[in-house]
Protein backbone atom coordinates (compact mmCIF):
# COMPACT_ATOMS: atom_id res chain seq x y z
CA UNK A 1 0.00 0.00 0.00
CA UNK A 2 1.32 3.29 -0.80
CA UNK A 3 2.33 5.26 2.32
CA UNK A 4 1.37 8.85 3.04
CA UNK A 5 2.73 11.53 1.24
CA UNK A 6 5.15 13.49 3.79
CA UNK A 7 7.73 11.22 3.36
CA UNK A 8 8.43 12.49 -0.18
CA UNK A 9 7.36 16.21 0.26
CA UNK A 10 10.15 17.99 1.39
CA UNK A 11 12.80 20.69 0.58
CA UNK A 12 13.74 18.85 -2.27
CA UNK A 13 10.78 18.37 -4.47
CA UNK A 14 10.03 21.89 -3.55
CA UNK A 15 13.72 22.94 -5.39
CA UNK A 16 12.73 20.67 -7.98
CA UNK A 17 9.45 22.14 -9.28
CA UNK A 18 10.75 25.67 -8.35
CA UNK A 19 13.87 25.15 -10.78
CA UNK A 20 11.18 23.86 -13.82
CA UNK A 21 9.64 26.66 -13.63
CA UNK A 22 12.57 28.78 -13.95
CA UNK A 23 13.11 26.64 -17.23
CA UNK A 24 10.42 27.92 -18.54
CA UNK A 25 9.21 31.21 -18.09
CA UNK A 26 -16.32 22.34 -39.28
CA UNK A 27 -32.24 21.55 -45.55
CA UNK A 28 -33.24 18.08 -46.10
CA UNK A 29 -34.05 19.89 -49.65
CA UNK A 30 -30.47 20.42 -50.22
CA UNK A 31 -30.09 17.24 -49.89
CA UNK A 32 -32.44 16.32 -52.57
CA UNK A 33 -30.19 17.84 -54.73
CA UNK A 34 -26.18 16.96 -55.52
CA UNK A 35 -23.86 19.42 -54.97
CA UNK A 36 -20.25 19.54 -55.86
CA UNK A 37 -18.18 16.58 -53.93
CA UNK A 38 -16.25 17.97 -51.05
CA UNK A 39 -12.22 17.19 -51.25
CA UNK A 40 -12.41 15.59 -48.17
CA UNK A 41 -16.06 13.62 -47.80
CA UNK A 42 -17.63 13.07 -44.30
CA UNK A 43 -17.06 8.81 -43.35
CA UNK A 44 -19.90 6.70 -41.78
CA UNK A 45 -20.38 3.59 -41.45
CA UNK A 46 -22.91 1.66 -40.43
CA UNK A 47 -22.60 -0.99 -38.06
CA UNK A 48 -24.45 -4.48 -39.48
CA UNK A 49 -22.86 -6.93 -37.46
CA UNK A 50 -25.13 -6.73 -34.54
CA UNK A 51 -28.17 -8.67 -36.55
CA UNK A 52 -29.44 -5.55 -37.65
CA UNK A 53 -31.63 -7.49 -40.07
CA UNK A 54 -33.12 -9.92 -37.99
CA UNK A 55 -36.84 -10.80 -37.24
CA UNK A 56 -38.99 -8.10 -38.49
CA UNK A 57 -36.20 -5.44 -39.16
CA UNK A 58 -34.12 -3.91 -41.91
CA UNK A 59 -31.75 -1.18 -40.41
CA UNK A 60 -29.27 -1.29 -43.73
CA UNK A 61 -28.77 1.45 -46.17
CA UNK A 62 -28.33 -0.89 -49.00
CA UNK A 63 -28.14 -4.89 -49.84
CA UNK A 64 -25.05 -3.76 -51.49
CA UNK A 65 -21.94 -4.51 -48.23
CA UNK A 66 -19.88 -3.08 -47.78
CA UNK A 67 -19.87 -0.38 -50.45
CA UNK A 68 -23.81 0.67 -50.87
CA UNK A 69 -22.60 2.11 -54.61
CA UNK A 70 -22.32 -1.49 -55.51
CA UNK A 71 -26.28 -1.61 -56.08
CA UNK A 72 -26.32 1.77 -57.62
CA UNK A 73 -23.65 4.30 -58.10
CA UNK A 74 -25.89 7.30 -58.70
CA UNK A 75 -28.55 6.86 -56.54
CA UNK A 76 -31.74 9.50 -57.14
CA UNK A 77 -34.84 7.83 -54.57
CA UNK A 78 -34.85 6.21 -51.37
CA UNK A 79 -35.65 2.89 -53.49
CA UNK A 80 -32.21 3.40 -55.80
CA UNK A 81 -30.67 1.40 -52.36
CA UNK A 82 -32.30 -1.68 -50.63
CA UNK A 83 -33.26 -1.69 -47.25
CA UNK A 84 -35.22 0.44 -44.74
CA UNK A 85 -32.84 3.35 -43.97
CA UNK A 86 -31.67 3.30 -47.33
CA UNK A 87 -33.51 7.07 -47.05
CA UNK A 88 -31.40 8.34 -44.74
CA UNK A 89 -27.94 6.49 -47.21
CA UNK A 90 -29.45 8.19 -50.15
CA UNK A 91 -29.66 11.82 -49.14
CA UNK A 92 -26.22 11.82 -47.36
CA UNK A 93 -24.86 10.63 -50.76
CA UNK A 94 -26.49 12.72 -53.26
CA UNK A 95 -25.21 15.45 -51.42
CA UNK A 96 -21.59 15.25 -52.83
CA UNK A 97 -19.81 15.19 -48.93
CA UNK A 98 -20.25 11.62 -47.50
CA UNK A 99 -18.78 8.40 -48.65
CA UNK A 100 -20.68 5.36 -47.08
CA UNK A 101 -20.23 1.63 -45.54
CA UNK A 102 -21.52 -0.70 -43.63
CA UNK A 103 -20.10 -2.98 -41.99
CA UNK A 104 -21.64 -6.92 -42.91
CA UNK A 105 -22.74 -9.92 -40.82
CA UNK A 106 -19.54 -11.48 -39.28
CA UNK A 107 -17.24 -8.71 -38.87
CA UNK A 108 -15.96 -7.39 -35.66
CA UNK A 109 -16.14 -3.69 -34.52
CA UNK A 110 -11.98 -2.65 -34.80
CA UNK A 111 -9.90 0.43 -33.73
CA UNK A 112 -6.55 1.02 -34.81
CA UNK A 113 -6.31 -2.59 -36.95
CA UNK A 114 -5.68 -1.52 -40.06
CA UNK A 115 -8.19 -3.14 -42.03
CA UNK A 116 -10.63 -1.25 -44.53
CA UNK A 117 -13.55 -0.83 -42.37
CA UNK A 118 -11.38 -0.04 -39.55
CA UNK A 119 -13.38 2.51 -37.35
CA UNK A 120 -10.45 4.58 -37.37
CA UNK A 121 -11.08 5.32 -41.43
CA UNK A 122 -14.40 6.60 -40.19
CA UNK A 123 -15.55 9.82 -38.49
CA UNK A 124 -19.54 8.63 -37.95
CA UNK A 125 -20.21 4.99 -36.83
CA UNK A 126 -24.35 4.11 -36.28
CA UNK A 127 -25.42 1.66 -34.58
CA UNK A 128 -29.04 1.21 -35.57
CA UNK A 129 -31.03 -1.25 -32.95
CA UNK A 130 -27.81 -3.55 -32.67
CA UNK A 131 -29.30 -6.85 -31.14
CA UNK A 132 -25.60 -8.36 -30.44
CA UNK A 133 -23.82 -7.26 -27.33
CA UNK A 134 -20.61 -6.21 -28.29
CA UNK A 135 -17.47 -7.97 -27.24
CA UNK A 136 -14.98 -6.82 -24.54
CA UNK A 137 -12.38 -5.91 -27.28
CA UNK A 138 -15.72 -4.18 -29.61
CA UNK A 139 -16.81 -1.53 -27.16
CA UNK A 140 -13.35 -0.84 -25.79
CA UNK A 141 -12.68 0.27 -29.64
CA UNK A 142 -16.10 2.30 -30.14
CA UNK A 143 -15.04 4.19 -26.99
CA UNK A 144 -11.70 4.76 -27.81
CA UNK A 145 -13.09 6.12 -31.42
CA UNK A 146 -15.12 8.28 -29.55
CA UNK A 147 -12.70 9.40 -27.36
CA UNK A 148 -10.22 10.16 -30.30
CA UNK A 149 -13.22 12.37 -32.21
CA UNK A 150 -15.20 9.95 -33.47
CA UNK A 151 -18.71 10.43 -33.63
CA UNK A 152 -21.36 7.55 -32.54
CA UNK A 153 -25.02 7.25 -33.45
CA UNK A 154 -26.94 5.08 -31.17
CA UNK A 155 -30.40 4.46 -32.00
CA UNK A 156 -31.62 1.08 -29.46
CA UNK A 157 -35.23 1.02 -29.78
CA UNK A 158 -37.55 0.27 -27.63
CA UNK A 159 -37.42 -3.06 -24.35
CA UNK A 160 -38.21 -6.32 -25.73
CA UNK A 161 -37.63 -5.89 -29.12
CA UNK A 162 -34.73 -8.98 -29.02
CA UNK A 163 -34.88 -9.58 -33.04
CA UNK A 164 -32.53 -12.62 -32.52
CA UNK A 165 -34.12 -13.85 -29.50
CA UNK A 166 -30.71 -13.76 -27.73
CA UNK A 167 -31.45 -12.59 -24.61
CA UNK A 168 -30.68 -8.97 -25.49
CA UNK A 169 -32.78 -5.78 -26.69
CA UNK A 170 -31.13 -2.51 -28.24
CA UNK A 171 -31.36 -1.19 -24.56
CA UNK A 172 -29.38 -3.18 -22.66
CA UNK A 173 -26.52 -3.67 -25.95
CA UNK A 174 -26.57 -0.14 -25.39
CA UNK A 175 -26.59 0.33 -21.73
CA UNK A 176 -23.75 -2.65 -21.59
CA UNK A 177 -21.92 -0.63 -24.00
CA UNK A 178 -21.78 2.75 -21.79
CA UNK A 179 -21.91 0.85 -18.34
CA UNK A 180 -19.19 -2.42 -18.93
CA UNK A 181 -15.91 -1.27 -20.83
CA UNK A 182 -12.43 -0.90 -20.25
CA UNK A 183 -12.02 2.78 -21.21
CA UNK A 184 -15.17 4.44 -18.85
CA UNK A 185 -18.20 2.84 -17.25
CA UNK A 186 -18.80 5.96 -15.23
CA UNK A 187 -21.99 7.28 -17.16
CA UNK A 188 -19.23 8.53 -19.67
CA UNK A 189 -22.00 9.68 -22.04
CA UNK A 190 -23.75 11.53 -19.13
CA UNK A 191 -27.43 9.21 -19.82
CA UNK A 192 -28.11 5.76 -19.88
CA UNK A 193 -31.42 4.43 -22.14
CA UNK A 194 -34.56 3.84 -20.61
CA UNK A 195 -36.25 0.12 -20.43
CA UNK A 196 -39.38 1.48 -21.54
CA UNK A 197 -41.76 0.22 -24.54
CA UNK A 198 -43.77 3.95 -24.98
CA UNK A 199 -46.28 3.29 -27.81
CA UNK A 200 -47.16 5.84 -29.60
CA UNK A 201 -45.81 9.56 -28.96
CA UNK A 202 -45.10 12.90 -31.06
CA UNK A 203 -42.27 14.02 -29.08
CA UNK A 204 -41.09 17.72 -29.29
CA UNK A 205 -37.75 19.57 -29.73
CA UNK A 206 -36.52 22.19 -27.55
CA UNK A 207 -36.96 25.49 -28.27
CA UNK A 208 -33.09 26.81 -29.76
CA UNK A 209 -31.60 29.09 -32.41
CA UNK A 210 -28.19 27.58 -32.36
CA UNK A 211 -28.37 24.39 -31.27
CA UNK A 212 -26.39 22.79 -34.62
CA UNK A 213 -28.68 19.76 -34.52
CA UNK A 214 -31.88 21.36 -34.24
CA UNK A 215 -30.96 23.97 -36.59
CA UNK A 216 -28.32 22.36 -39.09
CA UNK A 217 -28.78 22.37 -42.99
CA UNK A 218 -30.72 19.80 -43.63
CA UNK A 219 -33.45 22.28 -42.29
CA UNK A 220 -34.82 22.89 -38.94
CA UNK A 221 -36.40 20.29 -36.16
CA UNK A 222 -39.56 20.65 -34.63
CA UNK A 223 -39.80 17.48 -33.02
CA UNK A 224 -39.95 13.40 -33.72
CA UNK A 225 -42.45 10.54 -33.82
CA UNK A 226 -42.82 7.57 -31.15
CA UNK A 227 -43.81 4.57 -32.39
CA UNK A 228 -43.23 1.45 -30.07
CA UNK A 229 -39.56 3.65 -28.58
CA UNK A 230 -37.72 4.37 -25.57
CA UNK A 231 -35.89 7.46 -23.70
CA UNK A 232 -32.79 8.43 -21.53
CA UNK A 233 -32.56 9.60 -18.62
CA UNK A 234 -29.83 12.59 -18.33
CA UNK A 235 -26.67 12.63 -15.59
CA UNK A 236 -25.61 15.75 -16.01
CA UNK A 237 -23.17 15.32 -13.01
CA UNK A 238 -21.46 12.87 -14.93
CA UNK A 239 -21.02 14.65 -18.14
CA UNK A 240 -22.25 18.48 -18.55
CA UNK A 241 -22.15 18.46 -22.29
CA UNK A 242 -25.22 16.15 -22.28
CA UNK A 243 -28.04 17.98 -23.63
CA UNK A 244 -31.58 16.51 -24.45
CA UNK A 245 -32.77 18.27 -27.06
CA UNK A 246 -36.56 16.38 -28.40
CA UNK A 247 -38.59 15.14 -25.02
CA UNK A 248 -41.80 12.97 -24.64
CA UNK A 249 -45.14 15.17 -23.99
CA UNK A 250 -44.66 16.78 -20.26
CA UNK A 251 -41.20 15.80 -19.99
CA UNK A 252 -38.34 18.21 -19.65
CA UNK A 253 -34.74 18.05 -17.65
CA UNK A 254 -33.41 14.63 -16.92
CA UNK A 255 -35.92 12.70 -18.08
CA UNK A 256 -38.32 12.10 -20.93
CA UNK A 257 -35.07 13.09 -23.33
CA UNK A 258 -36.11 11.09 -26.39
CA UNK A 259 -33.25 12.66 -28.98
CA UNK A 260 -30.09 13.27 -26.82
CA UNK A 261 -26.57 14.80 -27.68
CA UNK A 262 -23.40 14.34 -25.49
CA UNK A 263 -19.48 14.66 -26.08
CA UNK A 264 -16.85 12.08 -24.90
CA UNK A 265 -12.94 13.29 -25.04
CA UNK A 266 -12.69 14.92 -28.56
CA UNK A 267 -15.82 13.14 -30.10
CA UNK A 268 -19.40 12.96 -30.15
CA UNK A 269 -22.65 11.13 -29.47
CA UNK A 270 -26.21 11.13 -30.12
CA UNK A 271 -28.90 8.91 -29.15
CA UNK A 272 -32.29 8.80 -30.52
CA UNK A 273 -34.74 6.16 -28.53
CA UNK A 274 -36.67 4.60 -31.41
CA UNK A 275 -35.80 3.30 -35.20
CA UNK A 276 -39.41 4.26 -36.56
CA UNK A 277 -38.18 7.84 -37.06
CA UNK A 278 -35.01 6.64 -39.62
CA UNK A 279 -37.40 3.59 -41.09
CA UNK A 280 -38.13 4.85 -44.58
CA UNK A 281 -40.94 2.06 -45.24
CA UNK A 282 -39.16 0.36 -48.03
CA UNK A 283 -36.50 -2.76 -47.60
CA UNK A 284 -36.61 -6.69 -48.38
CA UNK A 285 -39.11 -8.51 -48.89
CA UNK A 286 -41.05 -9.77 -45.83
CA UNK A 287 -40.30 -7.25 -43.61
CA UNK A 288 -43.63 -5.29 -42.20
CA UNK A 289 -41.94 -1.53 -41.88
CA UNK A 290 -43.08 1.70 -40.78
CA UNK A 291 -42.40 5.21 -43.02
CA UNK A 292 -41.30 7.43 -40.04
CA UNK A 293 -39.00 9.01 -42.88
CA UNK A 294 -41.29 10.72 -44.44
CA UNK A 295 -44.05 10.96 -41.36
CA UNK A 296 -45.45 14.48 -41.11
CA UNK A 297 -45.62 14.37 -37.29
CA UNK A 298 -42.03 14.68 -37.33
CA UNK A 299 -39.28 16.90 -38.70
CA UNK A 300 -37.65 13.19 -38.18
CA UNK A 301 -35.03 13.40 -41.68
CA UNK A 302 -34.21 16.83 -40.90
CA UNK A 303 -33.01 15.43 -37.20
CA UNK A 304 -31.30 12.36 -39.00
CA UNK A 305 -29.11 14.22 -41.32
CA UNK A 306 -27.91 17.38 -38.87
CA UNK A 307 -27.48 15.21 -36.45
CA UNK A 308 -25.07 13.13 -38.84
CA UNK A 309 -23.61 16.11 -40.09
CA UNK A 310 -22.95 17.15 -36.35
CA UNK A 311 -21.12 13.74 -35.56
CA UNK A 312 -19.10 13.78 -38.58
CA UNK A 313 -17.44 16.76 -37.38
CA UNK A 314 -19.95 19.71 -38.82
CA UNK A 315 -18.99 22.81 -36.93
CA UNK A 316 -22.10 24.58 -38.39
CA UNK A 317 -23.72 26.80 -35.76
CA UNK A 318 -27.34 26.63 -38.05
CA UNK A 319 -27.46 30.69 -38.14
CA UNK A 320 -27.02 31.35 -34.68
CA UNK A 321 -23.81 31.23 -32.77
CA UNK A 322 -21.26 33.84 -34.24
CA UNK A 323 -17.75 33.92 -34.25
CA UNK A 324 -15.24 31.70 -35.84
CA UNK A 325 -13.77 28.50 -34.63
CA UNK A 326 -10.08 26.77 -35.00
CA UNK A 327 -9.98 23.62 -34.09
CA UNK A 328 -7.35 23.47 -31.26
CA UNK A 329 -5.97 22.68 -27.75
CA UNK A 330 -6.51 25.40 -25.14
CA UNK A 331 -4.24 24.28 -21.82
CA UNK A 332 -0.82 25.68 -22.14
CA UNK A 333 1.64 23.10 -20.70
CA UNK A 334 -1.24 20.56 -20.52
CA UNK A 335 1.57 17.43 -19.02
CA UNK A 336 3.06 19.62 -16.46
CA UNK A 337 6.20 19.23 -18.11
CA UNK A 338 7.09 22.85 -17.51
CA UNK A 339 6.44 22.53 -14.13
CA UNK A 340 4.00 25.61 -13.03
CA UNK A 341 4.22 27.76 -15.49
CA UNK A 342 0.62 28.67 -16.68
CA UNK A 343 -0.86 27.13 -13.98
CA UNK A 344 -1.74 28.36 -10.17
CA UNK A 345 -1.27 25.98 -7.55
CA UNK A 346 -0.57 24.65 -4.29
CA UNK A 347 3.41 24.81 -3.43
CA UNK A 348 4.67 21.54 -4.49
CA UNK A 349 1.30 20.42 -6.14
CA UNK A 350 3.33 19.93 -9.71
CA UNK A 351 5.87 17.92 -8.80
CA UNK A 352 8.32 15.00 -10.61
CA UNK A 353 8.41 12.79 -7.02
CA UNK A 354 8.70 9.40 -8.56
CA UNK A 355 6.21 8.05 -5.38
CA UNK A 356 2.97 8.80 -7.64
CA UNK A 357 4.77 8.12 -11.18
CA UNK A 358 3.88 10.72 -13.97
CA UNK A 359 1.47 9.58 -16.69
CA UNK A 360 3.39 10.54 -19.52
CA UNK A 361 6.91 12.10 -18.77
CA UNK A 362 8.24 12.72 -15.55
CA UNK A 363 5.89 15.44 -14.27
CA UNK A 364 1.98 15.72 -12.88
CA UNK A 365 0.18 17.48 -10.42
CA UNK A 366 -0.13 15.68 -6.98
CA UNK A 367 -3.03 17.05 -4.98
CA UNK A 368 -3.00 15.73 -0.93
CA UNK A 369 -1.42 12.35 0.32
CA UNK A 370 -0.53 14.10 3.26
CA UNK A 371 -2.78 11.89 5.94
CA UNK A 372 -3.57 15.10 7.95
CA UNK A 373 -6.02 18.08 7.25
CA UNK A 374 -5.18 19.74 4.62
CA UNK A 375 -6.21 21.71 1.24
CA UNK A 376 -4.24 21.53 -2.41
CA UNK A 377 -5.26 23.78 -5.23
CA UNK A 378 -5.07 23.49 -8.96
CA UNK A 379 -6.18 26.18 -11.31
CA UNK A 380 -5.88 27.51 -15.35
CA UNK A 381 -7.22 30.01 -16.75
CA UNK A 382 -8.54 29.90 -20.44
CA UNK A 383 -10.76 31.24 -23.25
CA UNK A 384 -13.17 29.47 -24.96
CA UNK A 385 -14.08 31.02 -28.45
CA UNK A 386 -17.50 32.08 -28.89
CA UNK A 387 -17.69 29.71 -32.72
CA UNK A 388 -16.78 27.44 -31.06
CA UNK A 389 -19.38 24.32 -30.55
CA UNK A 390 -17.75 21.76 -28.84
CA UNK A 391 -15.38 21.95 -25.87
CA UNK A 392 -13.99 18.97 -24.30
CA UNK A 393 -11.60 19.29 -21.30
CA UNK A 394 -10.22 16.10 -20.53
CA UNK A 395 -7.91 14.93 -17.73
CA UNK A 396 -6.12 11.70 -16.31
CA UNK A 397 -6.68 11.13 -12.66
CA UNK A 398 -5.45 8.50 -10.69
CA UNK A 399 -6.90 8.39 -6.86
CA UNK A 400 -4.68 5.59 -4.22
CA UNK A 401 -5.99 5.86 -0.91
CA UNK A 402 -5.53 4.08 2.62
CA UNK A 403 -8.32 4.81 3.59
CA UNK A 404 -10.62 1.21 4.42
CA UNK A 405 -13.74 2.54 4.82
CA UNK A 406 -16.64 1.62 1.46
CA UNK A 407 -19.50 3.75 2.38
CA UNK A 408 -17.65 7.38 3.31
CA UNK A 409 -16.14 9.90 1.44
CA UNK A 410 -13.29 11.43 4.12
CA UNK A 411 -11.27 13.01 1.27
CA UNK A 412 -12.53 14.76 -1.79
CA UNK A 413 -11.35 16.42 -4.88
CA UNK A 414 -13.68 18.86 -7.12
CA UNK A 415 -13.51 19.26 -10.59
CA UNK A 416 -14.66 22.82 -11.39
CA UNK A 417 -15.70 25.78 -13.54
CA UNK A 418 -15.07 29.53 -12.38
CA UNK A 419 -15.89 32.72 -13.86
CA UNK A 420 -13.93 35.58 -13.99
CA UNK A 421 -15.00 36.69 -10.62
CA UNK A 422 -14.59 33.36 -8.92
CA UNK A 423 -17.83 32.35 -8.73
CA UNK A 424 -18.25 28.79 -9.25
CA UNK A 425 -20.08 28.24 -12.29
CA UNK A 426 -20.60 24.43 -12.09
CA UNK A 427 -18.92 21.77 -10.18
CA UNK A 428 -18.01 19.39 -12.68
CA UNK A 429 -17.30 16.12 -10.41
CA UNK A 430 -16.61 15.47 -7.07
CA UNK A 431 -14.25 12.04 -6.40
CA UNK A 432 -12.94 10.63 -2.99
CA UNK A 433 -11.49 7.88 -1.59
CA UNK A 434 -14.36 6.05 -2.68
CA UNK A 435 -12.98 6.33 -6.27
CA UNK A 436 -9.48 4.54 -5.80
CA UNK A 437 -8.17 3.25 -8.90
CA UNK A 438 -4.91 0.94 -10.14
CA UNK A 439 -4.11 3.28 -12.13
CA UNK A 440 -4.88 6.71 -14.35
CA UNK A 441 -8.54 7.04 -15.94
CA UNK A 442 -9.24 9.65 -18.50
CA UNK A 443 -12.05 11.79 -17.29
CA UNK A 444 -14.11 13.89 -20.06
CA UNK A 445 -16.54 16.83 -19.51
CA UNK A 446 -18.19 18.96 -22.27
CA UNK A 447 -17.56 22.93 -21.72
CA UNK A 448 -19.36 23.92 -24.69
CA UNK A 449 -21.88 25.90 -22.39
CA UNK A 450 -19.14 28.27 -22.05
CA UNK A 451 -17.83 29.53 -25.41
CA UNK A 452 -17.35 33.35 -25.80
CA UNK A 453 -16.41 33.17 -22.07
CA UNK A 454 -12.96 33.37 -20.30
CA UNK A 455 -13.31 30.77 -16.69
CA UNK A 456 -11.07 29.19 -14.85
CA UNK A 457 -10.76 25.37 -15.19
CA UNK A 458 -9.91 24.42 -10.88
CA UNK A 459 -9.40 21.68 -9.18
CA UNK A 460 -9.79 21.66 -4.82
CA UNK A 461 -8.51 18.71 -3.12
CA UNK A 462 -9.41 18.28 0.83
CA UNK A 463 -7.86 15.41 3.18
CA UNK A 464 -9.15 14.70 6.02
CA UNK A 465 -7.11 14.10 9.44
CA UNK A 466 -6.24 10.72 9.56
CA UNK A 467 -5.18 8.64 6.48
CA UNK A 468 -3.84 9.67 2.69
CA UNK A 469 -6.14 10.13 -0.33
CA UNK A 470 -3.81 11.06 -3.33
CA UNK A 471 -5.57 12.60 -6.29
CA UNK A 472 -3.16 12.99 -8.93
CA UNK A 473 -3.88 14.78 -12.85
CA UNK A 474 -1.87 14.17 -15.61
CA UNK A 475 -1.98 14.71 -19.10
CA UNK A 476 -4.79 17.80 -19.70
CA UNK A 477 -6.61 19.07 -22.45
CA UNK A 478 -9.35 20.99 -23.43
CA UNK A 479 -9.89 20.27 -27.17
CA UNK A 480 -12.38 22.54 -28.69
CA UNK A 481 -13.86 22.80 -32.84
Amino acid sequence: MLGPRRTGRGFTRVLAVFAAALLTAGAVQAATAPTAAAAEPHRVLFDNSKAETAGNADWIVSTSQPDPLGQNPSPSTETSWTGAISAWGVALQRTGDYALKTLPPGSTITYGSGAALDLQNFDTFVLPEPNVLLTAAEKTAVMRFVQNGGGLFVIPNHSGADRNNDGYDGVEVVNDLMSNNSVDSTDPFGFSVDSLSIGSENPKAVSSTTDPVLNGPFGKVTGSIIRSGTTATLRPSANSSVKGLVYRPGYSGNTGAFFVTSTFGSGRVAFWGDSSPIDDGTGQSGNTLHDGWNDPAGTNAALALNATEWLSGGTGDGGGGGGTCTAAQLIANPGFESGAASWTATSGVITNDPARPARTGSYKAWLNGYGTDHTDTLAQTVTVPSGCTTAAFTFHLRVDTAETTTTTAYDTLKAQVLNSGGTVLSTLATYSNLHATSGYVQRSFGLGAYAGQTVTLKFIGTEGSRLQTSFVIDDTALQVS
